[in-house]
């Protein structure tokens, strides 16, 4: 088998497939677990927190006061951790290699007798062929995955209202509310 068809017959397609395949498994399986999180902040029992504390300075000196309220988990800003996988990279490195040898060894041999009348030789040829063929293949393959904690989607965060219904007066002692942000004050002019 040549050099070229074994790196052809790397499985890096089944590679990528196995990493992304991975990667979604272990995705669900970080979602389910701050889902899991999730419900366990919301099912936990209220706690009493200090909203507030007020300082009062009077020529008396300070006094302080707090204001409490019962919160649950997710009411304090507690909220599951998301991660999310940003980066996963593959690489894949091979080493071939591959050896031939080839010894060829003749020896060649010759005898000649004479006598009275009679002749002999003879030529004895020994020939030796070796070949030896070699093929190692080494390869490794390193697989890295980056992870990084995401915000909570935005739909799980409660979102805040605020409804403020005191009542002001103004300098003559009639009650007025104040503009809500955005809006502007309606003066009576009608101009």
């Amino acid at each position: 088998m040549s050099v070229g068809q074994e790196l052809l017959d790397v499985p890096l397609p089944s590679m990528v497939a196995k990493l992304g395949l991975g990667i979604a498994d272990a995705q669900r399986a970080l979602d389910d677990n701050s889902i899991e999180t999730l419900k366990a902040l919301n099912d936990a029992d209220d706690v009493e927190v200090i909203t507030a504390i007020q300082r009062t300075i009077t020529d008396d000196g300070v006094t302080y006061a707090s204001y409490t309220a019962e919160m649950s988990p997710l009411q304090m800003g507690l909220m599951p951790t998301f991660y999310q996988f940003s980066e996963a990279t593959i690489d894949v490195k091979m080493d071939i290699k591959t050896t031939s040898q080839t010894d060829t060894s003749v020896k060649v041999g010759a005898e000649a007798k004479a006598g009275w009348g009679l002749y002999s030789a003879s030529i004895r040829t020994d020939v030796e062929h070796n070949r030896k063929f070699g093929k190692e293949v080494n390869g490794t393959s390193h697989l890295v995955t980056k992870l990084v904690p995401v915000p909570p989607p935005e739909r799980i965060e409660p979102e805040v209202y605020t409804d403020d219904q005191r009542t002001t007066t103004d300098e003559d002692g009639n009650p007025t509310n104040p503009t809500p942000a955005g809006e502007e004050q309606d003066d009576g002019n009608d101009s």
